[in-house]
């Protein structure tokens, strides 16, 4: 059996259920609930069928017809959906919960209102920090949810070994261990792709533990390059990837055997030049899906979650039926659980969505597991509760307070100019630009130039207290006056990100986040004025996700009184140590080059 949202049974596996399902698809017994004058619709066969009856029992659908009268007794629940469209609870094929600020309960609440009833979570971002130990605490954890939420186990920890140091590592034991676990699904997504590519024995032994198990292995092939390198990780094993960016990458995928994921997250804005992939090459839909891959909070309470997702893939020249097929049944079949979730016909999960109009999908009933979870934009369930321990919330450990002289970019003696390798932030999408700059030098330091829109960046080390700081430059945020921005969700090591034109500010945000535990904070000429605790691994709040939101929007809104314009430019912040996706990043070790996957001078020359 399956929890039910309220702390009650109400979901029964299929062998638990499959005689009364049988029953009350003949008339013989009455179901819990019934959906009545509905129109179905069905992703099978990629239809609309108007006045259909829906009959659940045990939390599982037993009946999609013109009449379910015989299934009706005196203790069932009936809905008229007064001829509204029924659809597919939708699902989220590739997410980090991490990302939403939110606990899993938290995030699951946060969703709910739009229409998510199944997602497939990879919680690398807490195994970078607590390793096993961590993955296990938000695997029992969404476990316990109203929804489906299922668990790939994180297969990169570190993401670039050499390039980073992380708080814990993962290896293949970790993976042949977790796959036993009852809400494994597969493997998270695998970000070495110079790994899989050249054949090391490491990530080799992680997707052999996965396939053993008979579960499917996410992929991550952040390169452009769909020449050799692309097929030797397609010959790997990876049997879906999420960063494509162009109309190229999500054919090559699909060419090669694997499902293209298409992203709208926060900041990620990678559908539009997909999709066209269907919409005008005319390619197979069956094997395109879409995701979110990062939503923080503000965007979930306020913008939507996979609906945000579907409407814009139809405002993409998407039909609105493929739209949903590729949020529902297709992630249902890359999964392996066509017959547990992602339609709804007989034998499925109760996981339906009740609509007005399919283009626009406002999301205005939410059935998840037979229950009615969510309505007019309400959660209709109990709040879940889950207890993280001490061991996951003392995680930033910077081992001294830092002074604005750990900021210092020392030049080489003499000089009054120097080139500098320089990350370029691009606006609404993962990749940033590998830039040269020239800086001036002042009293022996490397300055920061916001005539040209460069910043300091500085990565702090934050899991073994050793103080050290990498320093570095950063283009494109804008910023102006004194300010700094500092978080330690840093994708994927999470060490600490900080941000800033001034070195004194840059030293107060620092300590501010060691002070608290960690999340994100906004100084500006010396003052505080925005803060996120993220106490839980410095990642996640376990305060409310309205709460969380509206912390998170005071942060993008202080972040704009420093001078940035980005749209979501806390997402690109968070993501400039990620050392597994191209051009330039900064890590413990120093800057790194993604391109050719090696530490390069910040000094050109030096």
């Amino acid at each position: 059996m399956f929890p039910g949202p309220t702390g009650v049974t109400t979901l029964k596996s299929w062998p638990e259920s499959a005689a009364r399902l049988i029953a009350v698809a003949a008339g013989r017994e009455t179901a819990d609930l019934v959906v009545r004058n509905g129109q179905w619709v069905n992703v099978h066969s990629r239809e609309v069928i108007a006045g259909t009856d829906i009959a659940i029992a045990d939390g599982r659908i037993a009946y999609c017809g013109d009449d379910a009268s015989a299934m009706i007794g005196e203790n069932t629940r009936v809905i008229d959906a007064e001829g509204r469209y029924l659809v597919p609870g939708l699902c989220d094929a590739h997410m980090h919960v991490e990302s939403g600020m939110l606990t899993v309960s938290e995030f699951v609440r946060a969703v709910l209102p739009h229409g998510t009833t199944s997602m497939f979570v990879d919680p690398h971002e807490i195994a970078n920090v607590l390793g096993l130990d961590g993955v296990r605490l938000m695997h029992d954890e969404a476990v316990d949810q109203p929804i489906n939420v299922f668990v790939q186990m994180p297969s990169c920890a570190p993401s670039a070994p050499g390039l980073e140091t992380t708080g814990e590592e993962l290896g293949p034991d970790d993976v042949e261990a977790a796959m036993g676990w009852p809400n494994i699904i597969g493997l998270g997504e695998m970000m070495n792709f110079p790994g899989v590519a050249s054949g090391d024995p490491k990530m080799l032994g992680e997707i052999a533990a996965t396939q053993n198990a008979g579960k499917v292995v996410g992929g991550h092939y952040a390169s452009p390059d769909l020449g050799s390198p692309f097929h030797a990780y397609v010959a790997g094993g990876p049997a879906d990837d999420h960063e494509g960016t162009r109309e190229e990458d999500a054919v090559a995928r699909v060419r090669q055997g694997m499902r293209a994921m298409l992203r709208l997250g926060s900041a990620w804005y990678d559908v539009k030049s997909q999709i066209t992939a269907v919409t005008e090459k005319g390619l197979d839909p069956s094997n395109f899906i879409l995701c979110t891959d990062d939503c923080h909070s503000g965007t979930l309470v306020n913008d939507g979650h996979m609906d945000r997702v579907v409407r814009h893939a139809i405002e993409c020249g998407c039909e609105p039926l493929v739209a949903i097929q590729m949020a529902t049944i297709n992630t249902a079949r890359h999964f392996g659980l066509e017959r547990e979730l992602g339609s709804i016909t007989p034998g499925r999960r109760a996981d339906i969505v009740i609509t007005s109009d399919l283009a626009t999908l406002p999301i205005e009933m939410v059935i998840a597991r037979g229950v009615v979870a969510a309505e007019d934009g309400q959660v209709r369930v109990e709040r879940r509760a889950f207890d993280y321990p001490a061991t996951a919330r003392d995680t930033v450990r910077l081992g001294r307070e830092l002074v604005s002289v750990d900021f210092d970019i020392h030049a080489p003696e003499g000089a009054d100019t120097v080139r500098v390798n320089v990350i370029g932030v691009v606006e609404n999408q993962a990749p940033t630009k590998a830039l040269t700059k020239d800086l001036p030098v002042r009293n022996g330091l490397v300055r920061s130039d916001p005539t040209q829109d460069i910043c300091q960046i500085a990565l702090v080390e934050r899991h073994r207290a050793s103080g050290s700081v990498t320093n570095g430059f950063v283009s494109g945020f804008g910023y102006k006056g004194a300010c700094a921005i500092a978080s330690t969700v840093a994708h994927d090591s999470h060490h600490m990100i900080v941000v800033g034109t001034s070195k004194e500010n840059m030293a107060e945000a620092a300590n501010r986040l060691a002070e608290v535990g960690g999340g994100v904070c906004v100084f500006k000429d010396g003052k505080e004025i925005a803060l996120v605790e993220l106490p839980i691994a410095g990642l996640m709040s376990d305060e409310p996700a309205e709460l969380v939101a509206a912390k998170a929007a005071r942060m993008v809104e202080a972040m704009g009184e420093c001078g940035c314009e980005l749209n979501n430019a806390y997402m690109q912040h968070s993501l400039l140590a990620l050392v597994v996706i191209p051009e330039l990043r900064i890590s413990d070790l120093g800057i790194v080059d993604v391109r050719r996957f090696e530490l390069v001078d910040l000094i050109v020359g030096n």
